[in-house]
């Protein structure tokens, strides 16, 4: 069965052993905007226990929180206790919760939107905090005080923008005012990596320009990236211009790149670090310096340079990428250079993403080269010879590079 299908049945059991229980949050506000979405909550009014108790396998994951996974299937739900949460100790979690009514558990939530119920049986919505009315009106707005929600997790603040670039929705008056009140404390309370995890859900939408935008206007950005405190409004529209029309498959740390167009490699090494990014990030990062140096400076490069250059897995994608910077009478000039320069150095291209060796150190032992730091930067050297001189054998380089 599909995973709809299966959470309609999670849903049905807890009905028929005597609870309440409904689709809740964010697939419920998807649903109503008609954006398919697997992404299915459950909210109940059986405890932990009791879910525990009607299901085979379940994986506790929050059950201090009234919050357990129940694995049917192979597909697996979130499945909540409806609860109120009492106060909140360090800006992200309360230190207790209380049993709770389905009305009571949706004033607790975030944002209207994200606050409601539905029923996939009856097919019918439970909604007490108007927010299909704020749909309809194209408006996010926090459930009940404001300030409290985001007292309650500092996050909420980003999460409001996030929300309203992806569905271009407007922020509610006294919702957007919290906001500037509260951004401020955004640090220490949230750890740099949930913003990060904000920021890569942002990104994943066409208006991620908009929503960077939005961040700075609300003084949300430069307390994310303090170097960006003294940036205008409008260079900072300038900077992201060209992310609309930036490749689907493009890292959101390129993404983020594109705020800091004059910062060096060791400034972009020490944002990774920050943002406590992979080993991946940090090598795209590299190459991403790399590729920036070889597309804008005037002066050429060796062939080598270039067909290592191009033998780079992201290098079609920052090809696309510099050619955004081109107006598009010569964006079309830029690309063809590339690619007739790719097309005449494809053959060493080739080894180098085969990993098939131009020289061999057992070649150079043979010409009485002994192991150490020399037969390494001659086998570099054998290679640059090669592809710079179109050397095709062994021999060729050997005669080039000994000579």
């Amino acid at each position: 069965m599909d995973h709809h299908t299966v959470a309609v049945s999670v849903v049905k059991t807890l009905q028929q052993g005597g609870f309440t229980a409904y689709f809740a949050g964010g697939w419920v506000r998807d649903f109503l905007m008609k954006h398919p979405s697997d992404d299915i909550d459950i909210a109940t009014d059986a405890s932990v226990e009791e879910v525990q108790a009607l299901f085979e396998k379940t994986i506790p994951v929050g059950v201090q929180f009234g919050i357990v996974i129940v694995v049917k299937e192979g597909h697996q739900f979130e499945v909540a206790t409806f609860r109120k949460d009492q106060k909140y100790k360090d800006g992200r979690r309360p230190i207790g919760i209380e049993r709770a009514s389905p009305e009571e558990d949706a004033k607790r939530r975030d944002f209207t939107i994200n606050g409601m119920f539905y029923d996939p049986l009856t097919e019918r919505v439970y909604d007490y905090v108007k927010g299909q009315e704020d749909i309809k009106r194209g408006l996010i707005r926090a459930i009940g005080d404001p300030h409290e929600r985001f007292l309650e997790d500092r996050l909420r603040m980003i999460r409001a923008i996030r929300y309203a670039s992806r569905f271009n929705f407007q922020i509610d008056p006294q919702t957007l005012e919290a906001i500037l009140d509260h951004a401020p404390t955004l640090f220490p309370a949230v750890a740099i990596e949930r913003v990060w995890n904000e920021l890569t859900k942002m990104a994943a939408f066409s208006n991620f320009d908009q929503a960077l935008v939005s961040l700075h206007k609300l003084n949300l950005l430069p307390l994310i990236f303090p170097s960006l405190e003294e940036v205008s409004h409008t260079e900072i529209e300038q900077r992201v211009r060209h992310l609309p029309e930036f490749p689907s498959e493009t890292p959101v740390i390129a993404k983020i790149l594109e705020l800091f167009p004059d910062k060096s490699l060791e400034d972009h090494e020490a944002l990774c670090s920050y943002l406590k990014l992979s080993n991946d990030d940090l090598r795209f990062i590299r190459f991403y310096a790399q590729a920036k140096t070889l597309f804008l400076e005037k002066k050429d490069h060796a062939p080598h340079v270039w067909a290592h250059f191009y033998a780079h897995p992201s290098y079609p994608l920052l090809l696309k990428i510099a050619s955004l910077y081109y107006s598009k009478d010569k964006r079309a000039d830029f690309l063809k250079k590339h690619q007739r320069r790719q097309k005449e150095l494809q053959w060493a291209i080739d080894k180098i993403q085969n990993r098939s060796p131009f020289l061999t150190a057992a070649m150079l032992r043979e010409r009485g080269i002994p192991d150490g730091p020399q037969m390494g930067a001659l086998l570099r050297q054998g290679e640059a010879l090669a592809i710079d001189y179109k050397l095709c054998t062994p021999e060729e380089i050997l005669s080039k590079l000994l000579s």
